[in-house]
């Protein structure tokens, strides 16, 4: 690449861009994420397309920038999220724990702190998140039926736009140094 692209693209500035987070932040985003998944959709049907906890291992992969974390925090939501769901255990684990490692290895090359890339970034972890979900619950599960790929993109794009206050509401429980 070019001294140009990359001055577009890429953030020189190394670690001291990894962010920081109480632990008490780490802890409790990720569960009122899931508990906002499990229980408001109960209530609020067209809030079901809302994936909060994919937003949330995608956030938080993104500024931590470093794959190990990331792919743990995507095992750790996608296994707590599968404890309160109604399908076997694993399957929101496997999802998340991959949707954890990309997005921290996409972090180690881009800069991510722009809100036009934060969307794109939003709309296709979750369309990522979906057909890998529908793969995995095709193959491992043996469930029939297709691929509502419609449906997906609209909730992409739903996602993609709650990600971006999103994110910017996260970044204000960064710690500072």
């Amino acid at each position: 690449m070019s001294d140009y692209s990359n001055q577009i693209l890429i953030d020189r500035r190394g670690k001291d861009r990894v962010s920081k987070f109480k632990p008490a932040v780490m802890l409790l985003v990720p569960l009122a994420a899931i508990l906002f998944q499990v229980y408001v959709p109960m209530f609020f049907k067209y809030l079901s397309y809302l994936e909060l906890p994919v937003l949330v291992t995608v956030y938080f992969s993104l500024m931590k920038q470093n794959q190990i974390v990331g792919t743990l925090a995507g095992a750790a939501i996608g296994l707590a999220q599968d404890s309160l769901a109604d399908h076997p255990l694993g399957m929101f684990g496997i999802v998340k724990t991959l949707v954890g490692y990309f997005a921290s290895s996409l972090s180690l090359r881009f800069d991510v702190e722009h809100p036009g890339l934060r969307f794109l970034v939003g709309f296709c972890f979750f369309c990522f998140h979906e057909l890998l979900y529908w793969m995995l619950t095709s193959a491992l599960l043996g469930h029939e039926g297709g691929f509502a790929a419609v449906r997906t993109l609209l909730a992409g794009v739903l996602n993609a736009a709650v990600a971006v206050p999103l994110f910017a509401l996260l970044d204000k429980l960064r710690e500072r140094p």
